[in-house]
């Protein structure tokens, strides 16, 4: 179980000698050789050449089974047909105008139907821009300083929120960062450890940002009387509740997780699925507090100024994520069907994997961990950061060279629209001679 990386890589290299040249070159022109830290991976990333449906293939001609899927986003897999058309219509009449357009308010109108709380909704490019924005607007409507958010959570790079996202959570995470003391972190799926924390801190308490899924630290489910528990004692002491549902909002229902759990946040975050693929982050919430950035009613002494961007609201964007939305809208089995095959998955992996790992995940997202010595529970980033982190590599590497199958190494998967049952049948055999191979090492 503990081979080195060039064990399970052998076969990687060999089908991959063209990208690790095309990488070569790449690490003279970019940091690292990649422009997004999560996308390097031992030894080197393949350099894809194009995309189709569930699959990715490679400058070496090679086909990949994809459940990384543009980070969790392509729900309806790459390029589906429906976005492609609508995407190529649009960009026949333009795809940046700089200016407000049709296409927003097609967007719009669905996400406020779908998302009660979309009161309000303000666009920007990116997730981190849409999670930097939140946390600005709870502390412009409070008045306070601190945004609490829970130990994994990963809210993108923002100065402000770039706090205590891997373990050892008390070490920093970069250089640079500033007003570090502004942002608490707290315990996930344990109540009386955050409210206790939230307490010390309630006279000076902003706002509180949670995900209903710790996706970064494990794909874990937060436990609905945590997530209640929480907005309870935020709300109590004045505060708002920020959900990022950038990654669950549309992607396990059509619309967002909270009204599962019963919750009634200030301020939802979402991206990725709602984009269909092109940049897109989401700013929404309640009246009153959305309307602080509202500059023709607000001065400056009150306002809380929420800029967008260049790119914000691009009808290219609006077009993707109007007609992705309207796929599900109009075809909700889709979550059945995808749904299904998570549990599929999660339920293969636990009795192949056995003894040696732990899966998490809900609907069509899942997430093996090596946690040894028995099927520990994962309940928060802390446990999933105890697993054999190094052994899930080798499984992703070993799914990559021998079987043609991809996930980030070490990240959770998602199930497209564009898989199908003999793509889970083919994970599970594949993982059972993953297993089979440890077991002659």
């Amino acid at each position: 179980m503990n081979c080195g990386l060039d064990v399970w890589s052998t076969d990687y290299r060999r089908k991959t000698r063209r990208s690790q040249k095309m990488f070569e070159r790449s690490s003279k022109l970019h940091v690292n050789g990649i422009s997004h830290n999560i996308r390097y991976f031992e030894p080197y990333p393949f350099v894809t050449r194009s995309a189709s449906a569930q699959h990715l293939f490679d400058v070496d001609n090679n086909r990949y089974t994809d459940y990384w899927m543009g980070h969790w986003s392509l729900i309806l897999g790459h390029r589906p047909d429906v976005v492609q058309a609508a995407l190529k219509k649009q960009i026949e009449l333009g795809w940046m105008y700089g200016t407000l357009n049709e296409q927003t308010l097609g967007l719009s109108a669905m996400i406020a139907e779908a998302v009660p709380v979309a009161e309000r909704i303000r666009y920007v490019t990116s997730g981190t821009e849409a999670v930097m924005y939140a946390a600005r607007l709870a502390r412009g409507t409070t008045g306070r300083n601190i945004i609490v958010k829970v130990d994994g959570g990963w809210h993108g790079y923002t100065s402000d929120l770039l706090k205590s996202v891997n373990w050892p959570f008390d070490v920093p995470e970069s250089t640079g960062v500033i007003n570090d003391d502004a942002i608490v972190s707290i315990p996930y799926n344990d109540v009386s450890g955050a409210i206790s924390i939230l307490d010390e801190y309630k006279d000076d308490l902003a706002g509180v940002l949670v995900e209903p899924i710790l996706a970064g630290g494990g794909c874990i489910l937060a436990e609905p009387d945590y997530m209640r528990a929480i907005q309870e004692t935020v709300h109590g002491h004045g505060g708002l509740l920020i959900l990022d549902e950038i990654v669950t909002g549309f992607r396990l229902g059509y619309g967002c997780m909270y009204s599962q759990m019963d919750l009634d946040p200030d301020i939802v975050t979402l991206g990725k699925v709602v984009g269909g693929g092109m940049p897109i982050g989401v700013i929404c919430g309640k009246v009153d507090v959305m309307e602080r950035a509202n500059t023709s009613r607000m001065d400056r002494k009150s306002r809380c100024y929420v800029g967008g961007g260049t790119f914000s609201a691009n009808p290219a964007s609006m077009t993707a994520g109007h007609a992705t939305l309207q796929v599900l809208k109009e075809n909700q089995d889709i979550y059945d069907k995808i749904n299904r095959m998570g549990d599929n998955a999660r339920s293969d992996a636990t009795r192949i994997l056995d003894e040696m790992c732990s899966v998490t995940g809900a609907g069509s997202l899942f997430m093996t961990h090596f946690s040894g010595g028995g099927q520990k529970p994962i309940s928060d980033a802390i446990a999933a950061s105890q697993c054999n982190t190094r052994q899930l590599y080798h499984y992703h590497m070993y799914l990559m060279g021998k079987e043609g199958i991809f996930f980030l190494p070490g990240k959770l998967g998602a199930v497209s629209a564009s898989h199908t049952d003999a793509d889970i049948r083919h994970l599970k055999s594949a993982t059972e001679k993953f297993v089979a191979e440890v077991a002659t090492r």
